[in-house]
This record gives C-alpha cells, structure tokens and sequence, in this order.
C-alpha cells in the first residue's frame, strides 16, 4: 500500500474508532449514573480519553511536532478533570458500598467490549503506519477490551455476592489506568516539545 492510501485508512479508521468511542461514552456514562457504578462511570471516562487521543492523532497527522505537544499538554490536563469526578464518586461509594444492579453492569461492560473489540480490530491493520500515534491508538483499544471483561466479571461477583465491592474495586483500577495515561499523554508531549526545540 501507498503512503498516501495508508494515510486514508488510517484516517479512515481513527474517525471511526473516535466516533464509536464519543457514541459509547454517553451510553456507559448514563448507566453508570443510574446503576451507581464506579467501574462503568470510570471506563465511560477512558472512552472519553480514547475519542481524544484519537482525534489528537486525526488532526495531528500534518502537524508539527512542536504543535502536537501543545495539544497533548491540553489533552492531559483535561483528562484529569473527569477522573477527578470518577475519584469522587469512589469516595461516596466507599461511605456507602451498594452494589449495582449486576444485570445493566454486566449488559453494558459486554456492550464496550464489543466496541473496543471492534476498534482494535480497525486499527490493527494501521498501528503502524504513523509511528506511535497510530500504535497507542491500537494499544489502547486493545487494553481497553480486559477491563471490560473486569466489568463483566465484577457483575457476575456481584451476581452471587450482593455488595458494591467489587465494582469499588474494578472502577478504582480503571481510575488509576486513565490518571496514569494522563501522565503519558503529558509525558510524551513533553518529549515531542523537548525534541521539536
């Protein structure tokens, strides 16, 4: 394939995935905020996370890599707002550990599996046509996928064992997931700057 054609599929399918992750967002976010699930509210905020990093890399592309820094410092500082949020709703959910309702727990994290399946699968085919952008890309959706099935499985726990803790639990390591690709996204910006000066 073409530099050029390779450039088009990759194009094409980051639109994709960034649409498919913004869409699914709003969905998982509702049943999070309905069912009181810190897990499902924390991965609603890594979708938010990957429709950024994945529009960064559509509109990047042409970009200067003193451009793309500025950008990638932008995008860090507002990841850390929704996890903020997301590490509120832990600390009430501590005080009060109620289980959520498994079923719509179980239900929803599948339904992001199958979208972060689906993304990987785009974007498997061009991880590797704009170096790290497009791999970090692929690298998070594929990611993404095994706390889904942590999702899946903190429902079926709770399915058996009606308590909160296991949603506490997943949503906490999701948290500390999305805090610390914020310090990548931060970090790799840093070192585009560093390079580009």
């Amino acid at each position: 394939m073409r530099n050029d054609a390779k450039e088009y599929a990759l194009r094409r399918a980051v639109r994709q995935v960034a649409l498919l992750n913004f869409a699914y967002f709003f969905v998982e976010f509702a049943v999070a905020r309905r069912i009181g699930s810190v897990s499902l509210f924390a991965d609603s905020i890594d979708f938010l996370e990957d429709t950024s990093v994945n529009f960064l890399v559509l509109v990047a592309l042409g970009w200067s890599a003193g451009r793309r820094a500025k950008v990638g410092v932008v995008l860090a500082a507002l990841l850390l707002v929704p996890a903020v949020a997301a590490a509120w709703m832990a600390w009430q959910k501590v005080q009060s550990p109620l289980p959520p309702q498994e079923l719509a727990l179980s239900a929803t994290g599948l339904g992001a599996l199958v979208v972060n399946v689906y993304c990987a699968w785009l974007l498997v085919r061009v991880r590797n046509v704009a170096g790290s952008l497009s791999r970090a890309a692929f690298l998070s959706a594929r990611n993404d996928a095994f706390a889904n099935l942590a999702i899946i499985a903190a429902g079926g726990v709770t399915f058996f064992w009606s308590s909160g803790w296991p949603d506490l639990i997943v949503g906490i390591g999701i948290l500390l997931m999305n805090l610390d690709a914020a310090r990548e996204v931060y970090a790799a910006a840093r070192r585009e700057a560093s390079h580009a000066a």
